[in-house]
């Protein structure tokens, strides 16, 4: 069989007829019947009954029609990936992020990397770390950014960002005085907290355990980013990474140092070889220049 024969009957099997399939490929009818033809002389089965003058699907012919469907699938993605080489001329980046980190330095990477590739194609998607860690070791996605829970086998890693969390609250609180919040600040205070399996969530416990400091936990959330929001309406108090709370501070929401330092770890995913092709290299370069950058005024 080959590709032309293909794609007449897949033609013909969406047209529902040989005139709606010789319109569709702008040929005529006797060439779609004879592409026909020689294709179940191919196949060795039937593909079609006629029945009084029209073509009628047998089992087998729907049957081979899924697997064709399944086949052109495939041409389709090598037809857009085409498009976006012509388009884009360089190929294209997927990255995957945890929400903090996701919102504020992956956009100033993404700044930097596409003012030196500016027709590069890039996909960015925020995901929980098990999701982006996921998507990287399936080879969905390019380049992955994760908190240090995630299960790092099948994925090529290095640590990335390792940095103090930092308390936040509204203005009116009654701790926003002070100039550092210590475990005995929070002593039954109204505490938004990160999800019980987030590494730093446990540090925090432990810091808090070590004094026999019980906050009131009012809320339980995966992302820092969220805990931002929460505090800002006066729900309660939280820890947070940094990160996340950048630009947050603008809408009125106090930032201020914790004691003793609890430290938020994430790892930096690839794919397996991915770190040899140029853009994940160049990209990679970005995003640890934007993490010594810090927050842009």
């Amino acid at each position: 069989m080959n590709f032309r024969q293909l794609e007449i009957y897949r033609a013909l099997m969406i047209g529902g007829s040989a005139s709606r399939a010789a319109d569709l490929l702008n040929i005529t009818q006797p060439a779609v019947s004879r592409a026909v033809s020689e294709l179940e002389h191919r196949v060795g089965f039937s593909l079609f009954d006629r029945v009084k003058g029209r073509l009628v699907p047998t089992p087998e012919g729907q049957l081979f029609f899924r697997d064709v469907g399944n086949a052109f699938q495939g041409l389709d993605s090598l037809r857009a990936s085409a498009a976006r080489i012509r388009d884009f001329g360089s190929g294209s980046l997927k990255i995957a992020s945890l929400a903090a980190l996701g919102s504020t330095l992956v956009p100033r990477a993404v700044r930097r990397f596409r003012e030196v590739n500016p027709h590069v194609s890039i996909t960015l998607q925020i995901l929980s770390s098990s999701a982006v860690r996921d998507h990287v070791a399936t080879q969905q996605f390019d380049i992955g950014l994760a908190a240090d829970e995630v299960d790092l086998s099948g994925v090529d890693h290095s640590l990335f960002y390792s940095v103090r969390a930092v308390c936040v609250m509204p203005a009116d609180h009654p701790l926003a005085g002070k100039d550092v919040i210590r475990p005995a600040d929070l002593d039954k205070m109204a505490f938004i907290a990160l999800s019980p399996e987030d590494r730093a969530r446990a540090r925090m416990t432990e810091s808090f355990e070590a004094e026999g400091i019980h906050p009131h936990i009012v809320v339980e959330t995966p992302a820092s980013l969220t805990v931002c929001a929460l505090a800002l309406e006066g729900v309660g108090i939280g820890l947070v990474n940094p990160a996340a709370a950048d630009g947050f501070e603008k809408r009125g929401l106090v930032i201020k140092p914790y004691e003793p330092a609890v430290y938020f770890k994430s790892y930096i995913l690839f794919r397996p070889d991915a770190q040899r092709a140029r853009l994940v290299r160049e990209f990679t370069a970005a995003l640890n220049d934007a993490a010594r950058a810090g927050p842009q005024p």
